[in-house]
């Protein structure tokens, strides 16, 4: 997010020259562009009853000089591509808007680049902001492979209580690429700065921080370097891998079930003020096996359940569980126990 590329990325055949200091590509793909699920909004023009509707800008247009060039957004952790992994934090936003090249992992997002490219962040901001439609923007950097839905969320609920929101990592420190604003206020400050750095345009808006708790897994880790993405690919659970095709070039590798578990629960727990560590997961799930396999199957959500109840009141997991399933396996060899 550092650096900015100097070659310009590809048009689609419906390109539209935009202003003096933006190229909208339009489309990610030649084919006429759909709107995304995030465009169905609800009722009032809400997401929910609660949050406002947004759209979200990735910034994805790097140099990327410290990973030898390479196409950083594309980098896979745990099996999707950075830029995928953003793009589902965002998920709900109206409009995806993505300042780079295109990127056919996203093929409903609108593409545009700054125009000179290179131009820098706060350019490419504006090209970006450029499409917003929504009262609220989400501004997110591409190479933040641990920023979840729970901290997409966490910004902007928190942005409804002034100007803007930015999360803050275990510093202090703000992250600029990870902050929701309110969209008129954004255009008025870049409609009269002149400056390069994104904290001389943001900071006096005086956004709320957002603090999220510091772990491995902290969402705003970045891809700099090739270490820094070892270190995802290690802490994601597999290292990354690429599978070519014909039509596409390289693209994702499918991911694994465990993987989108672990994904899963992270999120779940984060969202819950809770620990994934804290969570047996394979005790659940043989849990669950045994329950869906002696009794039934809509059975076994609903022991998961009851077992998180019995934990709650104080009895071991463990102990809880040997019961259930002992009971299960009862339930199996006589379907009629009453």
């Amino acid at each position: 997010m550092r650096n900015w590329p100097t070659a310009g990325g590809p048009r689609c055949a419906a390109s539209a020259p935009g202003t003096a200091s933006t190229t909208r590509v339009s489309c990610s793909r030649s084919a006429p562009c759909r709107r995304s699920a995030g465009d169905r909004r609800g009722r009032g023009g809400l997401v929910n009853d609660q949050e406002p509707e947004f759209d979200a800008v990735l910034l994805a247009g790097g140099r990327a000089r410290r990973l030898g060039g390479a196409d950083k957004p594309g980098v896979t952790v745990g099996g999707r591509s950075l830029i995928a992994r953003v793009a589902a934090a965002a998920a709900g936003a109206g409009r995806l808007v993505v300042v780079g090249p295109a990127r056919p992992e996203l093929p409903h997002a609108v593409t545009v680049r700054e125009d000179p490219p290179g131009a820098g962040p706060v350019p490419a901001l504006r090209a970006g902001l450029a499409e917003v439609r929504a009262p609220w923007a989400v501004l997110l950097a591409a190479d933040l492979p641990f920023l979840g839905f729970a901290e997409v969320t966490g910004l902007r609920r928190r942005a409804r209580t002034g100007t803007g929101a930015v999360l803050v990592d275990d510093g202090g420190r703000e992250q600029w690429l990870a902050g929701c604003w309110r969209t008129d206020v954004l255009r008025a400050a870049l409609a009269g700065y002149q400056g390069a750095s994104l904290h001389g345009l943001l900071s006096p808006l005086d956004p709320v921080r957002l603090a999220t708790p510091a772990g491995e897994r902290a969402p705003w880790l970045d891809c700099d370097t090739p270490e820094a993405v070892e270190r995802a690919r290690r802490l994601a659970g597999r290292a990354g891998r690429t599978v070519v095709t014909a039509e596409h070039g390289p693209r994702p590798a499918r991911r694994g079930g465990m993987i989108v578990l672990e994904d899963w629960l992270e999120v779940a727990c984060r969202e819950l003020g809770l620990k994934a560590s804290d969570v047996d997961r394979d005790l659940v799930l043989d849990l669950a096996r045994d329950v869906a396999h002696g009794v039934a199957r809509p059975a076994a959500p609903l022991t998961a359940y009851l077992l998180g109840l019995a934990v709650g009141r104080g009895e071991p997991a463990r102990d809880a569980a040997a019961r259930i399933t002992e009971l299960a396996e009862g339930w199996a060899a006589d379907p009629d126990p009453v």
